[in-house]
C-alpha cells in the first residue's frame, strides 16, 4: 500500500471509528427514552433518527473508500456500487433534513407562550413522524438517478468520460437530468437551511434576551454560573457551526467535480473527509453538552 493511501487509511478510521460509536451511543440513548420513557418527547425521536442517518453515511462511505483504498477491484459490482453510493446520498439529505427539524422544534420549544409560534410546536412524538417520512419519500425520489449512471468502475475504460467515486463510476447523464436533479436538490438544500439560519438565529436572539433580563434580575446569584439557556445555546450554535461548514465546503467541491467531471484523487478523498466530519462530530456535540433546551421562560 502507497504511503498517501496508509495516511489516508488513518485518517479515515480516526473519523469513522469514533463517529460509528458515538452515533450507536447517541441512538441507543434516545431510543430507549422513547420507547421505554414515560413522556414521549418528539426530540427522543428526532435526535434517534439523526443517528441513525449519520451510521448510514458513515458505513456506505466506509465501504466503498475501504475497497478503495485496499485495491479490492470489483469489490462491490454494479448492485454493490448502485447500494453503496444511493444509500450515502440519500443519508446525506436525511441528515441535513433532520438537523433542521431539530433546530426548528427546538426554537418553537422555548418560544413564549403569547406567541403564535407555540401552536405550532410538536406535543407527541407521533406528531413528528409524518415530516420523517416525508424526508425518506422526497431524498429517495431526489436521489433515484444514481440507480441508473452508478456503476461499477472496474469494468469500463478509464477514458470513459464520468466521475470515479472510489471504485464506482457515475456515468455522465444528459444535460436536463442533471438540471433537473441539481435544482431538486438546490431547493431542499436552500430550503432547509434557511429554516434552520432562522430557527437558530431566533432561538439565540431569544435567549440572549432572557439571559440579559435574568443577569439584571438575579446578578448576585447567577455571576459565577453559566445559566442552563446559554449553554444550551452554545450546544445549538455548535452543531449548526459544524453542518455549515462541512456542508458548504462539501457543497463547492461537489459543484466543482459535477460540472467539470474531473477525477482527481485528492479532491475526491477530501470530499470524502467532509462526507465524515459532520456524522462523526455532532454525536459528541450531543454527548457533551445536554441537546433538550429548557424552557426557562415557562419555568419563570
Amino acid at each position: 500500500m502507497k504511503r498517501s493511501n496508509v495516511t489516508q487509511a488513518i485518517v479515515f478510521l480516526s473519523l469513522a471509528g469514533p463517529g460509528i460509536v458515538g452515533n450507536i451511543i447517541v441512538f441507543l440513548r434516545y431510543l430507549y427514552m422513547f420507547a421505554l420513557g414515560t413522556e414521549k418527547k418528539p426530540i427522543n425521536l428526532i435526535l434517534t433518527h439523526l443517528a441513525f442517518s449519520n451510521m448510514i453515511i458513515i458505513c456506505t462511505t466506509g465501504v466503498t473508500d475501504i475497497a478503495t483504498l485496499f485495491y479490492f477491484r470489483n469489490f462491490l459490482g454494479d448492485i454493490g456500487c448502485k447500494a453503496m453510493v444511493y444509500l450515502a446520498r440519500m443519508a446525506r439529505g436525511l441528515s441535513i433534513c433532520t438537523t433542521c427539524l431539530l433546530s426548528v422544534v427546538q426554537a418553537l420549544t422555548i418560544s413564549p407562550r403569547t406567541t403564535i409560534w407555540t401552536k405550532l410546536k410538536p406535543q407527541t412524538s407521533w406528531q413528528v413522524l409524518p415530516f420523517l417520512l416525508l424526508f425518506w419519500i422526497g431524498n429517495v425520489l431526489i436521489t433515484s438517478n444514481l440507480l441508473y449512471y452508478i456503476k461499477a468502475g472496474g469494468g469500463l475504460n478509464m477514458s470513459t468520460p464520468g466521475t470515479y467515486i472510489g471504485h464506482c463510476y457515475m456515468l455522465p447523464s444528459r444535460n436536463i437530468i442533471k438540471w433537473l436533479f441539481l435544482s431538486l436538490m438546490t431547493l431542499r438544500d436552500v430550503t432547509f437551511q434557511s429554516l434552520m439560519g432562522w430557527s437558530s438565529g431566533s432561538m439565540a436572539l431569544h435567549l440572549y434576551k432572557h439571559h440579559k433580563q435574568v443577569l439584571y434580575l438575579h446578578s448576585s446569584r447567577l455571576e459565577n454560573n453559566s445559566p442552563p439557556e446559554i449553554r444550551a445555546t452554545w450546544s445549538v450554535l455548535i452543531l449548526m457551526s459544524c453542518f455549515l461548514f462541512f456542508y458548504w465546503v462539501d457543497f463547492i467541491l461537489s459543484f466543482y467535480t459535477g460540472f467539470t467531471v474531473t477525477h482527481d484523487s485528492i479532491l475526491l478523498n477530501i470530499k470524502t473527509f467532509l462526507e465524515l466530519g459532520y456524522a462523526s462530530v455532532s454525536p459528541y456535540v450531543l454527548i457533551s453538552r445536554d441537546v433538550h433546551i429548557p424552557n426557562v421562560m415557562h419555568a419563570h
